[in-house]
């Protein structure tokens, strides 16, 4: 049986989850069925690389240079011209893209290609989030909008990561709900599942009197991601900057784990909140299961998601999460209790806590009612990991794709 070609573009392979998600395809598809190419552009200088990761794995990726994040006309259409060649050399199946630039430079090069050729490649774009809220201002977001759809009349299929994300796309009609699907994503969990679940109690280690040492405990609050805009460190900051306040007794250390453009800026912030001897910031690191061991709580204060995998891995780790309400985060930390939103100011789910987005005193209740809550904890970080354990395993992942792959050829 001839086997089905796959050319999957996408803009970098920076720290985070699409570029886990394409390699991991990449690598996962039945070789007897699928061959496959990765082709991606480079990084910015203040972010991590995961090439390493791709190396790890066996998957060589076939570099465009001028395929970058920033816009620049020249390089963009070069990386256009470049990925158009590409095609008609490998004649491929399918052109899978990933994320917002290669996205458009990938189907562009595609439709041009479709409309040059007797033979018709299909098309496929995934959405692990979007980029119309929280990046560009009024006109460039109805500008990207108005992309999007046009791209989205030439795709024999559009992914998204969550149903939320799914909801969002069809509510600004960049597609039909047809068209769109809803294919999770899909990690190496393992690593992160054999981690014990959340710490309960530690004594206390901060200065303090020995009535507080003896009420307290200390515990470990990070955040894990890249110091971008988009990610809203500054609101982490002062949600800590508010627990710690609000409960004097407890020994809280507040890590960041990651790098960006926002670094230096978001160091003096925590200066400025007096908070250098309770926030440390760590950098990039690889061996995340081992961030996750010295943790108890993960947050994420984005302003706009897809699905977040720093939040599926904590949740495999055993770690409970307080979020703000961005994109597919509902999905993950499941439904509400009973408590009233209304009443305490946040969201007390099924496997975590969501606030408000943009919500700093959510937030810092939020975070305050898991520091005060032990039993809770540990019930959510329980329930979390059941939940993403089959869920997002690669397996299913790979699983998904395929189906869906043959599919599309099929017709």
């Amino acid at each position: 049986m001839k086997k089905i070609k796959v050319v999957r573009v996408i803009a970098r392979l920076n720290i985070g989850g699409p570029a886990i998600h394409t390699i991991l395809l990449t690598e996962g598809l039945n070789k007897d069925k699928f061959d496959s190419l990765l082709v991606c552009g480079t990084i910015a200088k203040d972010e991590g690389d995961m090439l390493y990761y791709a190396r790890a794995r066996n998957v060589v990726p076939y570099i465009i240079p001028e395929l970058r994040r920033e816009l620049n006309p020249l390089n963009d259409v070069l990386a256009f011209l470049k990925i158009y060649k590409l095609i008609r050399r490998e004649n491929p199946d399918i052109i899978h893209t990933h994320t917002a630039k290669a996205g458009t430079l990938g189907r562009l090069a595609g439709i041009f290609y479709n409309l040059l050729s007797v033979r018709r490649i299909k098309l496929i774009h995934t959405f692990h989030g979007h980029v119309f809220e929280g990046y560009f201002g009024r006109f460039k977001t109805r500008l990207f909008i108005f992309i999007e759809r046009f791209l989205a009349y030439f795709n024999s299929k559009i992914i998204t990561v969550s149903s939320a994300v799914k909801e969002e796309l069809v509510s600004l009609r960049i597609s039909s709900e047809v068209k769109i699907e809803v294919i999770p994503l899909g990690l190496e969990l393992a690593g992160f599942l054999g981690l014990p679940l959340s710490r309960l109690s530690i004594q206390g280690t901060r200065e303090a009197d020995s009535s507080e040492k003896e009420a307290g405990c200390c515990l470990n609050i990070g955040i894990v991601g890249r110091l971008v805009p988009i990610k809203n460190h500054r609101l982490f900051l002062e949600g800590a900057a508010k627990v710690i306040r609000d409960n004097p007794a407890l020994d809280l250390r507040f890590k960041i784990i990651g790098d960006g453009e926002l670094r230096a800026e978001l160091e003096e912030f925590s200066r400025k909140l007096n908070l250098s001897s309770a926030v440390e910031f760590s950098g990039w690191q690889k061996d995340l299961s081992g961030v996750y061991a010295n943790l108890d709580i993960v947050c994420l204060t984005s302003i706009n998601e897809g699905t977040p995998v720093s939040l599926i891995e904590a949740m495999a780790s055993g770690k409970v999460i307080a979020a703000t309400d961005a994109g597919g985060v509902k999905d993950l930390i499941g439904e509400s209790l009973e408590e009233s939103e209304d009443e305490l100011g946040f969201s007390p789910r099924e496997r975590g806590i969501m606030a408000r987005s943009g919500d700093a005193d959510s937030f810092a209740g939020a975070l305050s009612f898991l520091v005060r809550n032990e039993e809770i904890r540990k019930k959510m970080a329980a329930a979390g990991r059941e939940f993403v354990r089959e869920k997002f395993a690669k397996k299913r992942l790979i699983k998904d794709i395929e189906r869906l792959y043959e599919q599309v050829v099929s017709k």
